[in-house]
């Protein structure tokens, strides 16, 4: 989430918050896996031209290959990493399905990959993994700018990974019809904003203790939005006239090969019900960072907009992880909004690599719980 920075004070974060991220920078400058060598910043906005892919790196404990590039956008170029999974050759016209994963603030991509481990899912279920990663120019610590939408500097980022996914698609056997995108933190809510603002390219959503989506517009509002004390808003659909990026999101999609175009959308919230992907939510009942109220809220908005009604909680416990609480959402017999509330998780990826800032790794394991549900989207 946000830190210091000149645009606004985060005095009132907790401590034990800086302390984290302090841990967590010391961890990133010692992480083991290989880095992508950065080249000195352009001017914003920038347009890179997307660079050929660098030399293939194995990520630990999985097989499979690792592809990185750069894409441009709206809010300029940002890198990415691509895993591969292993497998016999693909059949002519074969695509296999894409999962967006999105870091925290003071995190890369890699270091999310280390941590959440979703690649090894890849290998065994063959699926890509595609890594996108913040420029510290566009923000200091690493953060996604899910907050900046008065600016529009969110709504350009989303565009910006949006186009990364199709640059990756142009390259690589992508099923377009089965791209999902999942998130930690700050990464969470830029999740949410992408499957909000692009309903129809993404098959699900997954958010790890995010914000609520639409519950900040500036710096100056997200500090609150994380305490719990801003309510969600889901933005409007990029493709809704006269709506915030509508121009933007038809210009990229007749130029920048943004896949299949969105279909027409009629103006307001119904529109936004009609295509909205399903949603898994997953936060821990002890997060000092992000406030749980941003899961509820989260779920309670996306669910009225999809006219889902919660059913009853229940708790489910797996040896001797955290227990969760999971309430679903469902319409017409199909849960198409779970809440997962973990029992006893702070601000940290539930089951992730031990000994790594921002994991938990006696929390359940979210990599599979992301995986479970957006497979079930994905029809496998």
């Amino acid at each position: 989430m946000p830190r210091r920075k000149p645009a606004f004070s985060l005095l009132a974060l907790t401590r034990a918050y800086q302390r984290n991220l302090r841990a967590l920078a010391r961890a990133t400058r010692a992480a083991p896996l290989a880095r992508v060598k950065q080249k000195p910043p352009a001017a914003a906005p920038r347009t890179v031209a997307a660079r050929g892919t660098a030399a293939a790196a194995r990520a630990p404990a999985s097989r499979g290959l690792w592809k990185s590039g750069v894409a441009p956008g709206p809010a300029g170029a940002r890198r990415f990493h691509l895993y591969l999974p292993p497998g016999p050759p693909l059949r002519p016209g074969q695509t296999l399905p894409l999962l967006v994963m999105l870091h925290g603030c003071d995190q890369t991509g890699r270091d999310l990959a280390d941590l959440s481990r979703m690649q090894r899912l890849a290998a065994r279920e063959r699926f890509l993994v595609l890594y996108p990663e913040q420029e510290r120019l566009a923000n200091a610590h690493g953060c996604w700018n899910w907050f900046e939408r008065r600016s529009g500097k969110a709504d350009a980022e989303a565009a910006t990974l949006l186009a990364a996914v199709d640059l990756v698609a142009r390259r690589h056997p992508v099923d377009l019809g089965r791209v999902a995108v999942a998130g930690l933190s700050a990464g969470a809510s830029m999740a949410a904003l992408m499957a909000a603002r692009y309903p129809h390219r993404f098959c699900a959503v997954a958010m790890h203790s995010g914000v609520a989506p639409g519950a900040a517009d500036s710096a100056a509002t997200a500090l609150a939005a994380m305490h719990g004390r801003r309510d969600a808003h889901l933005p409007e659909p990029a493709g809704v006239p006269g709506a915030p990026g509508a121009a933007a999101a038809a210009a990229l999609q007749g130029g920048a090969g943004l896949g299949a175009p969105l279909a027409p959308l009629a103006a307001g919230g119904a529109a936004l019900a009609r295509h909205l992907p399903p949603l898994l939510v997953v936060h821990g009942d002890a997060d000092r960072v992000v406030s749980l109220r941003n899961a509820e809220t989260t779920a309670q908005a996306w669910a009225q907009a999809l006219g889902a009604r919660p059913g009853a909680p229940r708790v489910v416990r797996r040896g001797q992880r955290h227990a969760t609480r999971v309430t679903e959402y469902r319409t017409r017999g199909r849960a198409v909004v779970v809440l997962r509330e973990v029992q006893g998780l702070g601000h940290a990826w539930s089951g992730g690599t031990a000994r790594k800032p921002y994991s938990d790794p006696d929390g359940p394991d979210a990599s599979a719980l992301i995986w479970a549900f957006v497979a079930r989207q994905w029809g496998s």
